[in-house]
């Protein structure tokens, strides 16, 4: 890297080189790829796993297999036609062709073997969703677990070297999901994931913070790289089933790793990863654990995530029994909720700062509950677009709203080192995810699809309320005022806000 450096060095592309990276247009297109790239990873497999699963399980019965079911049937031998005659003149409403078709007996043996044959299908779904769902959480567990490391390492270290290390570990685990056969080594790329994906968020989001230090600013940018991420989440679906469904289960994972790649090298070229040390005292995590500002911030993107993250893995095995879907649909059913979900983060990114985030995040906590309580009622993959579309449309201004807010609090409160909250913030989304498919397979076999999304519907309703304290936190000085009864700051503190305002 030193000699392609010394290279470049005084040429007119090396000046270009140079002034791209000192662009903060640069860095938010660089971590908005890269978030792109990871939740389409995390989105892909949606409707190639369960399927893929279920096929390795069932080898003799796959799901998209069409047994051939050979019909024995009975005839009689027709009798002379002198008893005809008599049987006709006895009953009017003889039919010969009695005698010539399939005996009503064995028309209900093969209806009782086919309805047993679905009886048993329907039981194996309800199991695949466990499986699948606790491969599709440990995701998320692991990324719960890195989270707190990474966090302060990036206040050792800077952000540039764990991003790139994101790049690493995420095109590793796309390689593994590309060959891997069985659930185990599954089970391994996407735990691996887990850890690529915590390098890529914690550090991207604070590395935003640092290059936006105007919460306006701020906002609008963090709206365009989870817009990049909502980008990843609308193509991964539709992408990985219609690859799966004509390709093969590899080539999705293969041209996603390319692409992983060319980010990498960019990465390389412009952010030119090494050790930056932070010159100013970052929060520590626990007084960051401790603020219930930032608590709640965290609290509303957890319920906001954890609806949709219940329905990744069930809600493609519950069309395949209710509806039988096929792959492509699995995959496409998801697309209304990925395109509201990407018009959402770019549009409340700007607007929730004017109408505030709290507020914002409010509203869409209780859209989601109505959306999710609408799904179980769909007959047919058209009664999913509107309830789907609303709630990806909510799930983007609760994100779009609290990611900035975290951010927001930290100036106001502590100090502006981005690294922890953000840690927090994804600590948060992971939980959503974790706890969502983790819990999903088993409360469905418990007490079914219908009323587990009744149950978090429930849930974001009673917790939107608490997001009305996000309204106006007391800032650093408030908070020593009313330990120390000294409320000149807070009159200094209210005066200066209120001209900020004007």
């Amino acid at each position: 890297m030193t000699v392609v450096n010394e290279w470049l060095s005084g040429t007119r592309v090396g000046n270009w080189v140079q002034r791209c990276r000192e662009s903060r247009r640069l860095v938010l297109f660089i971590v908005a790829i890269a978030l792109l790239l990871d939740n389409m990873l995390l989105t892909i497999v949606v409707p190639i796993i369960p399927e893929f699963l279920y096929d390795i399980d069932h080898p003799d019965a796959p799901l998209d297999g069409r047994p051939v079911i050979t019909t024995t049937t009975t005839t009689k031998e027709p009798p002379c036609d002198k008893y005809i005659n008599i049987i006709r003149q006895l009953s009017p409403d003889f039919n010969e062709s009695f005698y010539t078709t399939t005996s009503n007996y064995d028309n209900l043996t093969q209806l009782e073997e086919t309805q047993s044959k679905k009886t048993k299908k329907h039981e194996d779904l309800v199991d695949e969703t466990v499986a699948v769902g606790m491969l599709f959480a440990s995701k998320a567990f692991v990324q719960l677990v890195a989270n707190p490391f990474v966090g302060p390492l990036t206040h050792k270290i800077g952000y540039s070297v764990p991003m790139f290390a994101g790049f690493i570990i995420m095109f590793l685990s796309t390689i593994i999901f590309a060959f891997g056969r069985s659930y185990s080594v599954l089970f391994i790329a996407r735990a691996l994931q887990g850890i690529g994906s915590s390098c890529s968020s914690v550090s991207g989001m604070g590395m935003l913070a640092e290059r936006y230090p105007d919460d306006k600013e701020r906002g609008n940018a963090m709206g365009i790289a989870l817009g990049g991420l909502a980008l990843g989440v609308l193509i991964g679906p539709p992408f990985g089933g219609l690859m799966y469904e004509f390709v093969g289960k590899s080539a999705p994972f293969l041209i996603l790793a390319a692409l992983a790649l060319a980010d990498g090298l960019l990465q390389l070229l412009m952010l030119q990863p090494a050790v930056i040390h932070q010159e100013s005292d970052p929060p520590s995590l626990r007084s960051l654990i401790m603020d219930p500002y930032i608590m709640i911030a965290a609290g509303a993107i957890i319920f906001a995530n954890m609806g949709i993250a219940m329905l990744e893995p069930s809600l493609p095995i519950w069309m395949m029994d209710t509806m039988g879907a096929e792959r492509w649909k699995q995959g496409v059913t998801f697309l209304p909720a990925s395109i509201s979900y990407l018009i959402g983060t770019n549009l409340f990114g700007p607007l929730g700062h004017k109408m505030g985030r709290w507020l914002a995040a409010l509203i869409g906590l209780i859209v989601i509950g109505i959306c999710l309580m609408c799904i179980p009622l769909a007959t047919n993959m058209n009664h999913l677009i509107v309830p789907n579309a609303g709630l990806g449309f909510a799930i983007g201004m609760v994100d779009s709203s609290m990611m900035p807010e975290l951010g927001y609090l930290v100036d106001i409160r502590h100090s502006a080192v981005y690294g922890s909250v953000y840690a927090i913030g994804d600590v948060a989304f992971c939980l959503g995810f974790a706890i969502g498919p983790a819990l999903s397979g088993t409360l469905i076999k418990n007490i079914g699809f219908e009323w587990m999304l009744f149950g978090i519907a429930m849930l974001d309703f009673l917790y939107a309320p608490l997001l009305i304290s996000l309204k106006s936190p007391p800032t650093k000085e408030e908070k020593k005022s009313l330990i120390t009864g000294d409320h000149s700051s807070v009159r200094y503190v209210t005066y200066q806000n209120e001209e900020e305002d004007e």
